[in-house]
């Protein structure tokens, strides 16, 4: 004969009219003879329930308006779903319903107090409604083949509540589900989760989880071949996704790896609901109703997964007690007086280590229990306490356990010490350990704060993708700003076709920064900079972006900061890789500029700065190839300012130079500070990397440079020097008026020769020059090199504004995770 199938389908599967619809489409979907529908009642209204209980108990509460919105709830669904006969029927029962709960409510508000039996009878009411009205809909849909029933648990599930909760009278049980549904039965029973009887006939309940529980209990009775847990997940997650955004859904798990997870807080089911289809070795799918063409996860005794570990879950808060005494030694009986005393007190330990040698004993308790539990075992101990045979009963709070559970991990090698290896990364202090002899599990007591970062490296080190990197910028102004609009527009096209995931999880600007653990919005960026941000503290931000979790971290220095770029051999150092267009680090001190190569090189990380010269322009990237090629760099020369080419480009005389230079300010084409640019600096930062390059060992000092900017308003505010600069109009009109006269053109050029002479500074060129007409903001780069001896290899485009630059940051970036092994 045909097996059963039992379906479980918990409060948010029947939350409304679509929700309902949702479940009658999967119960109609399977085509086996004979399934059972197991409801919990509609999201909240148990909660609603036992609300009105509460009002109830109050002499000012008021319980009927509540009362009146679950009716009103239950029949907006009912009139949507049901034909009006259908409905009629369905709302005469339930204002009887509503009528009888009135009464009750009525009675617990003269008596001020809800008793036992009252309670269960109005909790019930939830899973009575969802249930007769399901059962008429499903009916009408007329798509069963066989009989629609409703199935009143009361009528079937007998349980006797004892100290572990509610156990299942089978015997009587199998009797009652014969006759509710014949062995010839075919068609769906649709039965109310949740409600029992006690042998006395009393209604009762089943707890919390109550209604998982009946969907075990009558897979059980009906002897099923396949039970399925309906949620609003897609399965059985490896951790909780709150604190591990990588969660993944795990395929299959053994009954003990359910409940061992389940025992740590996991939301899997819970172990006394899977006991009855545990002991009739009946398979448990636990299924997402929202997309039931997902497979979900298995439940079953001999799982075919290839997981060693299948999930990874924590406790908190928990307290650890530890008891200590060289009187303890050999003495036999000390922990059955030890967790006697924690029983008679009511105190569920949750796990135990205790050392050979037998010196001490330390367990960990829910931390609300922390103080009753020492007290129970100093009173235990008192004597030996006063003599000194116990030295102390310590008690540390704020803990947190953290379980590695999996059926694989028994005889494999190297489970463990990933364990450990993830958690001294991660620089989690390991408190107290444990693990059974079946080497299921591994449980470790840590510190509470850092419960989250030991939850997620050790998810990271069984779970997480390599090709995942997390980003923080520096710097969201200009460049900053743009970069971030260029990530957005490509993010997830660069997750689905290369699996590349770039996180932006921390943005800083000079003075605030914004640290998002599953990535900065940055739609809103602006605002939270603002509003929603915190004080700049670099260590803070790198050790936010270098997350425990994600294997590996990159800094985007979008800024001209020497502060900044000071940080970055210690970034590197700790295996932070690090992009920028910022020049400070690779134009300052030649001995910094060496500890930056150093770091990198012993830390294995790496250092890309394509956009310091030319922008978006593979200016670097071709002198590495020129040089790692074999070829001999002879001279490089060039105009390698956009702005200052943008500047001489448009100071045609019609406008005056200081209106050109707070135009291009107000372009994005100069720097923050226009002096960065008109000083010739920025140019001989450019000079000095690219000289670097060359194996050159330049200083600032060995660049000569001839700067624009006038001797009076070097020291000066930013606002001072663009207010005062018209006064120096007159200079420069006077050098464009001379040059005129030669035929000639103003441009910026820097020049740089093998023998390490570098020079920048204002020059005039014949109008014929190949610099002499290049694009408003063109850098031109020419390499002059023993194969490109007469005719210079040329580099020439766009080298500002903050598109080009901004683009290649993020060649840059795209670069550094090809390095990383992203197949891009």
């Amino acid at each position: 004969m045909e097996k059963w199938i039992v379906h479980k389908f918990g409060g948010s599967s029947v939350a409304d009219t679509q929700c309902f619809a949702r479940v009658a489409d999967i119960v109609e979907s399977s085509g086996k003879p004979r399934e059972a529908v197991v409801l919990s009642a509609c999201r909240g209204i148990t909660d609603a329930l036992l609300g009105l209980l509460v009002a109830a108990e109050s002499p000012a509460g008021d319980f009927l308006t509540p009362l009146q919105a679950i009716q009103t709830r239950h029949r907006d669904i009912a009139t949507e779903l049901l034909s009006k006969p259908a409905c009629a029927a369905y709302m005469q029962g339930l204002q009887s319903d509503c009528h009888d709960i009135a009464g009750m409510l009525q009675t617990v508000r003269l008596i001020r107090s809800a008793p036992d039996a009252v309670r269960d009878v109005i909790a019930g009411y939830g899973e009575i409604w969802s249930t007769r009205l399901f059962t008429p809909y499903l009916k009408e849909r007329g798509r069963i083949r066989g009989e629609v029933t409703w199935v009143d648990a009361r009528q079937v599930v007998v349980v006797e509540w004892g100290s572990l909760g509610p156990a299942v009278q089978w015997p009587a049980s199998e009797r009652n589900i014969a006759k509710a549904l014949p062995a010839d039965f075919r068609g769906r029973a649709v039965v109310t989760g949740f409600l029992a009887t006690t042998p006395k006939g009393v209604q009762t309940t089943l707890g919390r989880n109550g209604s998982d529980f009946s969907g075990s209990i009558f897979g059980a009775l009906l002897n099923a071949e396949q039970i399925h847990i309906w949620t609003d997940v897609d399965g059985v997650l490896s951790a909780d996704p709150r604190l591990v955004p990588n969660a993944q859904v795990i395929d299959q798990l053994s009954y003990n790896e359910a409940m061992e997870l389940a025992y740590f807080g996991a939301k899997v089911i819970h172990p006394q609901t899977m006991a009855p289809a545990v002991a009739r070795d009946i398979p448990i799918y636990i299924r997402n109703t929202f997309a039931p063409e997902k497979p979900g996860t298995l439940i079953c005794a001999k799982p075919t997964s290839d997981l060693k570990v299948k999930g990874i879950t924590s406790i908190d808060p928990v307290a650890l007690v530890n008891l200590e005494g060289a009187g303890m030694i050999g003495v036999p009986g000390t922990a059955q007086r030890l967790f006697g005393a924690l029983r008679d007190a009511g105190i569920s330990v949750i796990l135990i280590s205790q050392g050979s040698s037998e010196h001490s004993i330390c367990f960990a308790i829910p931390q609300a229990q922390a103080d009753g539990a020492e007290a129970a075992v100093r009173r235990a101990f008192d004597a030996e306490l006063r003599d000194g045979q116990i030295q102390s009963v310590d008690v540390d709070r704020g803990l947190a356990i953290l379980a590695v559970v999996g059926d694989g991990m028994a005889g494999a090698h190297g489970v463990a010490a990933k364990v450990f290896h993830a958690l001294g990364d991660a620089g989690v202090n390991v408190r107290a350990i444990a693990q059974g002899a079946s080497e299921r599990n591994i449980s470790v007591v840590v510190d509470g704060k850092g419960a989250a970062k030991a939850l997620r490296a050790v998810h990271a080190g069984f779970y997480l993708s390599p090709n995942t990197l997390s980003i923080g910028l520096i710097g969201p102004g200009t460049v900053g700003r743009v970069l971030l609009e260029q990530l957005e527009s490509q993010v997830e096209r660069l997750r689905r076709d290369f699996k590349l995931d770039l996180r932006v999880r921390a943005v800083a600007s000079s003075k605030r920064m914004v640290l998002e653990e599953n990535g900065v919005a940055l739609q809103d960026l602006a605002q939270r900079m603002s509003g929603g941000s915190e004080p700049l503290d670099l260590l803070k931000f790198a050790n936010f972006v270098q997350a425990d979790h994600i294997p590996h971290a990159v800094i985007v220095d979008c800024t001209a900061s020497n502060e900044v770029a000071l940080n970055y051999a210690d970034w590197l150092k700790r295996g932070i890789h690090i992009v920028t267009p910022n020049k400070k680090a690779n134009s300052g001190a030649f001995a910094y500029y060496e500890s930056l190569k150093s770091a990198r090189r012993s830390s294995g990380t790496h250092y890309l700065y394509e956009a310091t010269v030319g922008a978006g322009l593979p200016v670097i990237h071709t002198l590495r190839d020129l040089r790692e090629t074999g070829d001999d760099i002879t001279s490089i020369e060039g105009i390698f300012s956009g702005t200052l080419a943008y500047l001489f480009n448009v100071f045609d005389g019609s406008a005056s130079f200081s209106s050109i230079v707070l135009a291009a300010k107000a372009k994005g084409y100069t720097e923050p500070d226009p002096r960065d640019d008109l000083s010739g600096l920025d140019v001989a930062r450019k000079l000095i990397i690219l000289g670097r390059e060359m194996g050159l060992k330049l200083e600032m000092s060995d660049v000569q440079v001839e700067g624009l900017v006038p001797p009076l308003l070097e020291k000066c505010s930013i606002e001072e020097f663009l207010r005062r600069l018209p006064e120096f109009d007159t200079d420069m009109s006077r050098l464009l008026q001379e040059a005129r006269k030669e035929k000639q053109v103003l441009r910026y050029v820097g020049r740089l020769s093998a023998d390490g002479r570098a020079t920048v500074g204002l020059t005039r060129l014949d109008a014929s020059h190949a610099f002499a007409h290049i694009a408003l903001t063109d850098n031109v780069v020419r390499y002059a090199t023993r194969r490109y001896c007469d005719n210079p290899l040329i580099v020439q485009g766009p080298g500002a504004g903050p598109e080009v630059t901004a683009g290649g940051v993020f060649s840059d970036l795209l670069r550094l995770s090809a390095y990383l092994g992203a197949n891009i």
